[in-house]
Order: structure tokens, then C-alpha cells, then sequence
């Protein structure tokens, strides 16, 4: 839901009525992942997607029903000889859909609708599965921990949503949370990435991470950069260029960039800001700024680091490096040369095999041919080893 949250923000200020179903598990081979959600206005307006383009008919008629009633209800779709196409859900998966209306007296919903909207991070724990008095109810959480909301008086879970829902929100993911019953109050929580089915006895909680864009820092202010420049803000990445050469590092030259800097790349990567999710590119192939930048970017607890070159290149480097004192551990992370086996030959199509890579290390992606593969197409995330830890 919160991915929608500027379109649903214009909507409360203009005090429209609307619905908001969102995916809340899937199972097998599904298109979206939890958090996905479809939103329709009192007037017939829809925003949004559930399955990409599967189910989109019956829930929106859903969404028209809990305007007209108010009840929020879960339900599933799924693949059978009966229903196939009549509902459209033909990739073989199942997902559950929880269709809530709008209310304004959420305080919790309101403001993390408000906050994602104007790109504050935030994080929003919604019961959808469990007591039927429960379903819905929301705490909003805060990266400073500050929150909003409650789940029904209960305050054990209310501390455990919350320390689940900052934790989600420190990894910027989302995710649900099952926390089963113990006795007569609540007992430790377990965390999964795409969720299921609610855990006997106890509740599932969908917790929503709204955060910054991830950062994508190209290195080396050449044409193949200003087409990875582009890639990277179609995968809705926060671009920086950093080139030491002020002659080249121009937004006349990167117009689509976010971000230009002039600076020797291994000084500005040494000062500025990354996280686990942050993919550094070098393309700059001269080893006076490929071996400094590299030493320090192996050593960073970032997402991605490829560097661009020949395997002549590549093996010098690795050698420089070594010498540089980058031990075998750090140099196993480094994706040289960079990109994916698609005979690239122009910077645009070297750039696909870039954002390609960097998509496929995400998600635990091979690169290799669907066709004939065996592989799921729709990975949990857990398959890609990048569960969010209690965290």
C-alpha cells in the first residue's frame, strides 16, 4: 500500500472515500510480491496493481463492495481447472488479498500514508491474519522507534510489532511477521518473506518499509555511464556519477543523473553515504582510480560492486589489488568483468547487461534462459539469502 502512498495522500486531502487491497502472501508463482496493492476511489478511479493484470477485475469489484459495506475481508486467489479463466490467475500461484476501506479516524494509516509521501522512511505493521476483531488494525513505527497505532489493546504485541516492524524498516524491507499465541499473552515472533498462511493460534502481521531509493553510484563519467545512468533510474535507483575530470563529469553530459560530482571516486566514496543496499559501478578502467576506489568500495558492506574491462584488465587488476593488501574474501565480491554474457556491444545494450547482473545478484537470479529451466520465476526472497535478520 505504502507504494501507492502519494496518489492515496492527494486522495485524503481531497477527502475522497477509497479501498486498498494488498497483497498480503503468496504462494508458487505469483506476479507481485506482498505490499502490492490495487486502490479504487468512491468514484470508480483505480491506481495500482495485485497481479499484474490476473485478478485486477474481481478485485477491484471487491474494493466497490467494502465501500459499500465497510468490512474488511482477506481473500485468496488461486489456480484450478474451474476458475482459471475466469478469474485470470493462470501462472499457477495463490495470493491472499486483504480489501480494507479507508478510514479516516486510522490515525496510524494516515500519517504513514503522509510520511511516505513526502519520502519519509517509515514503517507500517498491519494485522492480516487472525482474530477477526483484529484485522486491519495498524502501528505505524519510525526509524527513531517513535510510533502510532496499536493492535487491539494487546500490549506485548504491540512491542512485538513494533520492534519487527523497525527492524523491517532498518533492512528497508517488507515482509510478514507470524506471532503465535503463548498461554495468555504473546509469544516470540518469526519472521518470513513472502508469508503463507497465518501461523495456529496466533496472528500474521504484513509489514510495510517505505524508505529512500536505493543509492547507484557510477564511477567514470564515459558514454557507457550516461546509458547505465539510465538503466539505473528505470530500476528506480538514486543516481550519482562521480568522475575526478570536471571536463566530463557535466549534466549536459548526464542529464538523467540525480546527482554529479568532481572528485578522485575512491575520496568520494570514502566520505559519502552507502548502505547494504547500495550497488557501485566502476567504469573508469584506468587503475590510478580503479585500485584506490576498489580497496576501499570491497571493503563496504554494499549490495554490488562491479568493475568494467577487458579479462586482461581484470587479471592485472586483481593483482594490483592483491598487492594493494584486498584479501581473497574481499576480491570474491568484486563482479569483474562486469555484467552479464549478452554479447553487448553498445552502451546501451552494456548497460542492460549491467542492470541485468545487478537485478540477478538481488534476487538470487542465475542468468541463464528461462526456457528449459527448472528454476522458479518468481523467487522467495529467502532463496536469495536475503531474509531480513532480527534485524
Amino acid at each position: 500500500m505504502l507504494d501507492l502512498a502519494g496518489h492515496l495522500h492527494e486522495w485524503i486531502e481531497e477527502g475522497r472515500d477509497f479501498a486498498v487491497a494488498t497483497v498480503v502472501a503468496v504462494g508458487g508463482s505469483a506476479p507481485r510480491p506482498p505490499g502490492a496493492a490495487l486502490a479504487v476511489s468512491a468514484d470508480g478511479t483505480a491506481i495500482g496493481s495485485v497481479s499484474g493484470g490476473c485478478v485486477e477485475g474481481a478485485v477491484y469489484d471487491l474494493c466497490l463492495q467494502v465501500l459499500q459495506d465497510g468490512q474488511t475481508r482477506v481473500e485468496r486467489f488461486g489456480y484450478s481447472d474451474e476458475d482459471a479463466f475466469a478469474v485470470g490467475l493462470t501462472c499457477g500461484g495463490t495470493i491472499d488479498i486483504m480489501i480494507a476501506p479507508y478510514d479516516a479516524d486510522d490515525a496510524a494509516q494516515t500519517a504513514a500514508l503522509s510520511a511516505a509521501a513526502h519520502g519519509e522512511p517509515v514503517s507500517l505493521a498491519r494485522v492480516v491474519h487472525g482474530p477477526a476483531g483484529l484485522l486491519g488494525r495498524a502501528v505505524l513505527v519510525r526509524p527513531d522507534g517513535a510510533h502510532e497505532g496499536g493492535l487491539g489493546g494487546h500490549p506485548d504485541l504491540d512491542r512485538t510489532a513494533i520492534a519487527q516492524a523497525r527492524a523491517l524498516l532498518d533492512a528497508g524491507r517488507t515482509g510478514t511477521v507470524e506471532v503465535s499465541a503463548s498461554g495468555a499473552g504473546w509469544g516470540s515472533p518469526r519472521t518470513e518473506s513472502g508469508g503463507g498462511s497465518h501461523c495456529p493460534g496466533g496472528l500474521t502481521l504484513l509489514v510495510e518499509s517505505a524508505v529512500p531509493p536505493p543509492r547507484m553510484i557510477v564511477f567514470g563519467a564515459i558514454d557507457f555511464a550516461a546509458a547505465l545512468v539510465r538503466a539505473g533510474k528505470f530500476l528506480g535507483y538514486h543516481v550519482t556519477v562521480c568522475d575526478a575530470r570536471p571536463v566530463f563529469a557535466t549534466r549536459v553530459r548526464f542529464p538523467d543523473a540525480d546527482d554529479i560530482v568532481v572528485d578522485w571516486p575512491h575520496r568520494y566514496l570514502a566520505s559519502t553515504d552507502t548502505d547494504g543496499r547500495t550497488v557501485l559501478c566502476v567504469l573508469t578502467h584506468d587503475a590510478k582510480f580503479d585500485i584506490p576506489l576498489l580497496t576501499e568500495a570491497l571493503r563496504l558492506p554494499v549490495a554490488y560492486v562491479g568493475a568494467m574491462g577487458s579479462r586482461r584488465t581484470h587479471e592485472d587488476r586483481n593483482r594490483r589489488l592483491r598487492e594493494a593488501g584486498v584479501s581473497e574474501r574481499e576480491l570474491a565480491r568484486l563482479r569483474s568483468p562486469i555484467g552479464l554474457d549478452l554479447g553487448a556491444r553498445t552502451p546501451e545494450e552494456t548497460a542492460l547487461s549491467i542492470a541485468a547482473e545487478i537485478v540477478a545478484a538481488r534476487h538470487g537470479g542465475t542468468g541463464r534462459p528461462l526456457t528449459g529451466s527448472d528454476t522458479p520465476i518468481h523467487r522467495d526472497e529467502r532463496m536469495a539469502g536475503r531474509l531480513p535478520q532480527p534485524v
